[in-house]
């Protein structure tokens, strides 16, 4: 049996050095969208995410790993909500160089939007239930991180056919 997963002793640092880097790409990806109502509409996970995690920082502090994540999730949020996901440059060099169909980017976003999510359960079962490693743990991590895509996908797309940027049929 392993020993319970300690909470990191400080993570401080991780959480400015975090803070800062999505703070600039905030700022810069604001400055002149491509279309602002979707960078308003994309950008907003940001504005809840991060009190979040201030508020939780010395009750369930993170790692420096799941920090970096995090980081890396909101500001390819932030360069998508900056360009729009099928005009953000790097997708496009991505589909001229691998001779796509389409613009990847988004699906780019959707593989961090498994890994970081799933860091983040596993992290909690460990840290705040008596689960362990295994299958079980596994298993509900994967349902987590489905439910948690899912019901994203769903706001988004009521927040699309509420202000009449896609039609429902």
């Amino acid at each position: 049996m392993t020993a319970r997963m300690q909470a990191p002793r400080t993570t401080p640092t991780s959480l400015k050095i975090l803070t800062v880097v999505v703070a600039l790409a905030y700022a810069a990806s604001g400055i002149s969208p491509y279309d602002r109502t979707t960078w308003l509409l994309e950008s907003t996970p940001v504005l809840v995410l991060m009190p979040i995690l201030w508020w939780t920082r010395a009750s369930f502090p993170l790692t420096p790993l799941l920090y970096a994540g995090i980081g890396v999730q909101l500001v390819g949020l932030l360069v998508g909500a900056a360009y729009t996901f099928p005009r953000v440059p790097l997708g496009e060099w991505l589909r001229e160089a691998f001779d796509l169909s389409r613009n990847p980017y988004d699906r780019l976003g959707h593989v961090v939007q498994g890994i970081v999510p799933a860091l983040a359960a596993r992290e909690l079962l460990v840290r705040r239930t008596p689960m362990r490693e295994g299958a079980l743990l596994a298993f509900l991590t994967a349902c987590i991180v489905m439910t948690f895509s899912a019901s994203y996908e769903l706001v988004e797309g009521l927040v699309a056919i509420t202000i009449g940027t896609i039609a429902f049929f």
